[in-house]
């Protein structure tokens, strides 16, 4: 059987391949994945169950049920102070759709997407899947990982069509200021450029303020805000998404995914209904424990030799400076997972100038943390 050129060769993301080699594995302390340790709250359930049984088991309307749309759109206005309309929602099969649906629909072969790295290393896969082409925008670590606007007009070319931020940040847990992204939207109107604007961890900022990119002036009809509930109600394995932007880029949204998956799963949906309703005293207090988390194990880095850290903003992570070990990330990791059995990634998967670093993801209970962090303090005074 011949395979097609473009997938017959596919092989694993840099994340994957880790991934993969710590399931052949027994008795390691995963700090890798990017998953809340938190199952779904039993009164989520019962409402998708409830629903379930009073006939929400057909095939759902393509772009979203209105009430549920509605619910993203007050849990935005509620939680951010911006106005959304139902008709300017698309419920995504979680969030990671929304990236291939709006590339497919704004690219033509070899148009070029700018990706700030570090970044989500699926990014790339897409871009490329999409027919376009991946232009890496490194970032440093004294600029808070946030891009330059004179960096990113150096990258810009007549193909440039869109940019990729992602803000709190997945691999670094930085958070993008106002400012920031005031100085960055001149850029894109300049260029005329289309923003994907990765919120997925909008609800886990810490003594920072969460800015959206779309509520920057002129940004809002340039913008697809793409998010879920995966991360802020601890719903993973729902797989409910959704996006945000022009009503006519949505419009558009929701055609191709007709095509793709059919709308996205109707007991998902009236899960995420209940939850986006009812859950705002929840995500505050799973972002007080994550808070607590991230600053105990960043105060546990800060002292092991050879580790600096950067004190949490946002998500889930921290990405803490390893080059003063001697090791690459890679070599890092490796060592870490196979002689002392601890999981973390290493950051250059999530693009070269994560070279260095490594991500950990505080993601297991306090008690796990302090195991974790217990065996890498031997595990780097023995390299």
């Amino acid at each position: 059987m011949k395979l097609s050129q473009k997938y017959g060769s596919l092989k694993p993301s840099g994340m994957s391949k880790f991934f993969q080699i710590v399931e052949t594995m027994d008795g390691v302390c995963n700090l890798s994945i990017g998953e809340p340790d938190f199952d779904t709250e039993s009164d989520i359930i019962d409402a998708a169950m409830i629903d379930a049984k009073n006939g929400y088991t057909h095939y759902p309307p393509l772009s979203g049920y209105l009430d549920v749309k509605e619910a993203v759109c007050n849990y935005w206005e509620r939680h951010h102070s911006m106005k959304y309309s139902p008709d300017e929602v698309h419920m995504t099969v979680g969030g990671i759709q929304s990236l291939w649906l709006g590339l497919h629909i704004l690219l033509d072969p070899g148009d070029e997407v700018i990706c700030v790295e570090p970044c989500f290393g699926p990014y790339f896969n897409q871009i490329d899947w999409s027919g376009g082409k991946v232009i890496h925008l490194p970032t440093r670590e004294e600029n808070g990982f946030a891009a330059e606007p004179e960096e990113i007009e150096r990258v810009i070319t007549p193909k440039t069509k869109a940019i990729i931020l992602c803000s709190p940040n997945n691999p670094t847990g930085r958070v993008m200021n106002k400012k920031q992204m005031e100085r960055i939207a001149e850029v894109v109107e300049k260029h005329d450029l289309f923003v994907f604007s990765d919120e997925i961890y909008e609800a886990l900022v810490y003594n920072k303020e969460f800015v959206s990119f779309a509520s920057i002036p002129e940004m809002r009809k340039r913008t697809l805000i793409m998010s879920g509930l995966s991360k802020s109600h601890c719903m993973t394995g729902w797989r409910v998404g959704f996006a945000m932007g022009d009503r006519e880029f949505v419009r558009l949204l929701t055609f191709l995914s007709a095509n793709q998956t059919y709308g996205l799963s109707c007991v998902g949906q009236r899960a995420a209904l209940y939850a986006l309703n009812n859950h705002d005293a929840k995500i505050k207090e799973r972002r007080e424990i994550f808070k607590e988390r991230l600053e105990y194990v960043a105060g546990r880095l800060n002292n092991i030799s050879g580790i600096t850290c950067a004190q949490p903003e946002g998500a889930m992570y921290l990405f803490p400076n390893i080059k003063n070990t001697g090791k690459t990330s890679e070599e890092f990791i490796m060592t870490l997972l196979h002689d002392w059995k601890v999981a973390t990634l290493p950051g250059n998967v999530f693009g070269s100038c994560g070279e260095g670093y490594i991500r950990i993801a505080c993601t297991q209970s306090m008690e796990t943390l302090a195991v974790g962090m217990d065996i890498m303090e031997k595990a780097v005074s023995s390299f």
